[in-house]
C-alpha cells in the first residue's frame, strides 16, 4: 500500500504543480505552444533537457552495462559537457539572435528550402517511426520488469506492458497536446529532481550499509573487490573504446546537446541568453553528476551479485533498487522512473509536431496559416503521433532484437549525417547547398554500408568520425563546381535580449576542468569488460 500511495501522490504532485505553473500561459500562438511563449527559465531548461535525455534505457540499460563493462561506459555522459559547452557560449546565441523556432529552419536561411524539407523530413521519420514505438515499449517493459504491475492489477506480463503502454502515452500526450512545450517543461523539472535525489539515494544507502555506517569505506571495499571496474579507458575491443572520445562520439555529443530539435528546443524557447546559456550550462553540471545514478549502481551491483547476472545484467538496476531502498520510497521512485520515460516520450510528440507544423505545414501545406491554425495542427499531428505509437509499441515484442538493433542503427544514420551539415553551415562559409545534399546522400549511404553490409572491423563511433571527415571533403568537392550563391550573414531578428551570461566563460573552464579531473580521477589499466 505504501508504494502505492507514494507513487499516486508524487505522480499528482507533479500534475498539480505543471497546472499551477502553466495557469496563465498563453497557447493560441505557435511561440507559445510550440516554445513555451519565450518564456523558459535556466533551471526549467536544465531539468527538461536533462530528463529528456534520461530514460529507461539510461537507469536500467546502462547500470546492466556498468554491472558488466564497469565506468567505461561513462564517457558517453561525461562528455555531453563538450557538446553543452559549445551550444551555450557558440550556437545557442547565433540560434537565438536568429529567431529560430527549429534546426531546419537554419538551414533554409543558410542553404535552400530543399536542405530544410529534407532535414525536416528525417527528423519527423526519425521521431514518429524509430524513436517513440521504441521508447513507449522500452519503457513499459522496463517498468513492468522493475515494479511487477502485472502481479498488482492480476493480469498477465503482456497484458500488463498493454496497461502500461497505454497510460505511459495517454499521459504523455495530455501533457504534449494540452499545454505543450512549458508542460513538458515543468513537468521534467520536478520529475528531474525527484529523480536526482531517489537516483542518488540507491548508491549512498548501498555504500552506507556496505561500509557499516561510513561510505568511503563503503567505497573501499566496493573498489578492492573489483578495482578494474573503476577504470575510464576502454580498450579497441570494448564497449566503448577511449580512442572513440577523439572521433565520432566529440561529433554525436555535439549534435545531440546542442543541434537535436527535442533537446534543443527548450534553450529556443529561453526567456533570454542568459537563461539559455545557464541552463545549457547547468544541465552540464548535471551530467558529471548521473554516472553516480545510471553507472554507479551497476559496479555496486557487482560487489553484491558478482558475476550471476552476466546473462541478464538488465535486471541488476532493479535488484539494486529492491535491496536498498525502504518499501516507502520504492512507490516516489517508481513515479520518478514513470516521468523519466513520459519525458523522453512527451518531448519526441512535441518535436514531432513542432517541425511537421512550421517546416512542413506551414512551407508546403497552407503557408498563410494563422497562428491559431497552427496550434491546431500542432494539436492534431501530437495526437495522430500518440496514437501511432500507443498502437505499434507493444508489437515490438514480437521482434526486440531487431528492431532495437534498427534502432541504433537509424540514430547513427540521423545523428552524423545532420550534425555534419549544421556544423559545415555554420564553420564551412564555401560549401553550397549542392555540396551539402550530395554529402547528405552519401554519408547516409555510406552508414547503411558499414552496418549492414560491410564489417569495417572497427567500433561503430569510429565509423561516425569516419563519416564525418567523407561528408565534409565531399561537400568541398561538389562545391568546387558549385559554388555558394550568396555569403551567409546572421540577421538580429530581436526576439530575445542576447546579453550573454557574465559568468558563462569561467563555468564552462570549471565544467572542463572537472571533466578532465574525473578521468585523472578514474584511470587505470584499459579494461574491455567482463
Amino acid at each position: 500500500m505504501w508504494i502505492i500511495t507514494s507513487f499516486i501522490g508524487f505522480t499528482l504532485f507533479v500534475a498539480v504543480y505543471s497546472w499551477y505553473k502553466l495557469r496563465d500561459q498563453n497557447l493560441n500562438t505557435s511561440d507559445g505552444y510550440f516554445l513555451g511563449g519565450r518564456s523558459l527559465g535556466a533551471g526549467v531548461i536544465a531539468g527538461s533537457m536533462m530528463l529528456t535525455n534520461i530514460s529507461s534505457e539510461h537507469l536500467i540499460g546502462m547500470n546492466g552495462s556498468a554491472y558488466k563493462n564497469g565506468m567505461v561506459i561513462i564517457s558517453w555522459e561525461t562528455t555531453a559537457t563538450i557538446g553543452l559547452i559549445f551550444g551555450a557560449l557558440y550556437l545557442v546565441p547565433r540560434y537565438l539572435k536568429m529567431g529560430l523556432s527549429t534546426i531546419p529552419k537554419f538551414l533554409e536561411l543558410r542553404f535552400d528550402r530543399t536542405t530544410r524539407s529534407i532535414a525536416a523530413g528525417l527528423l519527423v521519420f526519425s521521431f514518429v517511426f524509430t524513436l517513440l514505438p521504441i521508447v513507449l515499449y522500452t519503457g513499459a517493459i522496463n517498468f513492468e520488469g522493475m515494479f511487477n504491475l502485472s502481479e498488482f492489477f492480476g493480469v498477465t506480463q503482456q497484458q500488463g506492458v498493454w496497461i502500461l503502454v497505454l497510460m505511459i502515452g495517454v499521459i504523455g500526450a495530455l501533457y504534449s497536446i494540452l499545454g505543450g512545450l512549458k508542460a513538458v517543461a515543468v513537468a521534467d523539472t520536478v520529475n528531474g529532481v525527484g529523480l536526482i535525489i531517489a537516483g542518488l539515494l540507491i548508491p549512498i544507502i548501498a555504500l552506507w550499509e556496505i561500509g557499516n555506517g561510513n561510505l568511503l569505506s563503503g567505497v573501499d571495499r566496493v573498489y578492492e573487490h573489483a578495482p578494474e571496474k573503476f577504470s575510464i579507458v576502454g580498450t579497441p575491443d570494448s564497449v566503448l573504446p577511449f580512442s572513440a572520445i577523439f572521433t565520432g562520439l566529440v561529433i554525436n555529443q555535439i549534435y545531440f546537446w546542442a543541434m537535436h530539435q527535442s533537446i534543443i528546443q527548450r534553450a529556443l524557447g529561453a526567456k533570454d541568453l542568459e537563461a539559455a546559456q545557464k541552463g545549457l550550462l547547468l544541465t552540464g553540471v548535471f551530467k558529471l553528476l548521473v554516472p553516480v545514478i545510471i553507472a554507479v549502481p551497476g559496479v555496486i551491483g557487482f560487489y553484491y551479485f558478482g558475476d550471476a547476472l552476466y546473462d541478464n545484467q538488465d535486471f541488476i538496476y532493479p535488484m539494486m533498487v529492491n535491496e536498498v531502498l525502504p518499501v516507502f520510497l520504492i512507490g516516489i521512485f517508481a513515479a520518478v522512473f514513470m516521468g523519466a520515460v513520459l519525458s523522453t516520450f512527451n518531448s519526441v510528440i512535441n518535436s514531432a509536431a513542432t517541425i511537421y507544423t512550421i517546416d512542413i505545414y506551414k512551407l508546403f501545406i497552407n503557408k498563410d496559416a494563422s497562428e491559431k491554425q497552427m496550434v491546431r495542427v500542432g494539436v492534431i499531428v501530437s495526437s495522430i503521433v500518440a496514437v501511432f505509437a500507443i498502437l505499434v509499441a507493444p508489437f515490438m515484442a514480437y521482434a526486440p532484437e531487431g528492431i532495437y538493433q534498427l534502432l541504433q542503427t537509424l540514430n547513427g544514420l540521423f545523428f552524423v549525417p545532420l550534425g555534419t551539415i549544421i556544423i559545415a553551415g555554420f564553420f564551412f562559409k564555401h560549401v553550397s547547398a549542392a555540396g551539402v545534399k550530395v554529402a547528405l546522400v552519401a554519408g547516409m549511404a555510406f552508414y547503411l554500408m558499414s552496418e549492414l553490409f560491410v564489417d569495417m572491423g572497427i567500433h561503430f563511433v569510429h565509423v561516425w568520425g569516419i563519416m564525418f571527415v567523407g561528408m565534409i571533403a565531399i561537400m568541398y568537392l561538389v562545391s568546387y563546381y558549385y559554388p555558394v550563391e550568396k555569403e551567409f550573414k546572421i540577421t538580429d531578428v530581436e526576439v530575445v535580449d542576447l546579453k550573454e551570461w557574465k559568468y558563462s566563460k569561467i563555468v564552462s573552464v570549471i565544467l572542463i576542468v572537472v571533466t578532465i579531473g574525473i578521468y585523472i580521477l578514474l584511470w587505470g589499466e584499459p579494461y574491455g569488460g567482463g
